[in-house]
């Protein structure tokens, strides 16, 4: 009996090399390796996600916290620096403004003060000069007068008075209007001025004389200052041209109806030289 026969199958000429791959494995083995890996791996990235997050958490609070706080702070001082310096140039300016404020009100009031200064010294210098001219009149006149005087006759205008008039009234009347008031125009029985006096006082007697010094001094008949009697009447200025007069009582003084500062007073002549004299009585 024949054997059977064998077939011959061609081999590889690798054949006799084991294979170096892998056991193929069944799906079920497979996929729970997977999801062994797979499981093992979230748990392993769940651990370093958790060891991340916990060596990272001090890293947050050492680094990048103060770091924050530092530019927060820088920025605060920057702010408040800020604010400190706009203060700081407010009250500097509000200084500066009070400051020139008060220099204004002082310059104001040094103006005001050197305005009225000047305008004192003006009056006054205006006043001195008044004085001074009235002064140099008054001397011309004396002189002229004087020297008339020396050299012509005097002459005389007729007064309606009685023989019978008395000084003495008259000296009374006048001096008891001691310490009235001078006032220009004024007629009495308080205050006058150096006319009205004269008028009223030989309005006593009866001697109606003019209203004003000017016709006073025409009044009666002239008398050289060297004979002048109680109850004459003294006038200053030029004769018919007189500023003033005034009545002579005795022991070289006059009372008159002085100015506003004086009043009426009793004065020496040695102080006030009269320009000529008239007596009406």
């Amino acid at each position: 009996m024949k054997e059977p026969l064998v077939p011959v199958v061609p081999m590889s000429h690798t054949a006799h090399i084991r294979s170096h791959r892998k056991p193929r494995r069944s799906a079920t083995s497979s996929i729970a390796m997977r999801a062994g890996v797979t499981g093992g791996v979230l748990s392993m990235a769940a651990a370093g996600a958790s060891a991340s997050a916990s060596a990272a958490e001090p890293v947050t609070q050492t680094i990048e916290l103060p770091t924050l706080t530092a530019d927060l702070s820088a920025q605060v001082a920057q702010s408040a620096a800020a604010t400190q310096q706009a203060a700081a140039t407010y009250e500097l300016r509000a200084e500066r403004d009070a400051a020139a404020a008060k220099a204004a009100a002082e310059a104001k009031k040094d103006l005001a003060e050197a305005k009225k200064k000047a305008e004192a010294k003006k009056k006054a210098a205006e006043e001195a000069r008044k004085a001074a001219a009235e002064r140099a009149t008054r001397n011309v006149e004396r002189a002229t007068l004087s020297a008339s005087a020396s050299t012509s006759a005097s002459t005389s205008t007729s007064v309606s008075a009685p023989a019978s008039g008395s000084v003495a009234t008259v000296i009374s009347f006048l001096k008891a209007q001691l310490g009235d008031a001078y006032v220009m125009g004024a007629t009495g029985p308080n205050a006058w001025d150096c006319s009205s006096l004269v008028q009223a006082a030989y309005k006593q007697v009866g001697v109606d004389l003019p209203r004003i010094s000017q016709d006073q001094s025409m009044a009666g008949t002239d008398v050289p200052l060297s004979s002048v009697q109680v109850g004459d009447i003294l006038y200053w200025g030029g004769k018919g041209s007189a500023y003033h007069v005034g009545v002579y009582i005795g022991n070289g003084q006059y009372l008159d109806a002085a100015n506003p500062s004086k009043g009426v007073v009793i004065q020496d002549l040695s102080g006030y030289p009269a320009s000529g004299a008239v007596r009406v009585l």
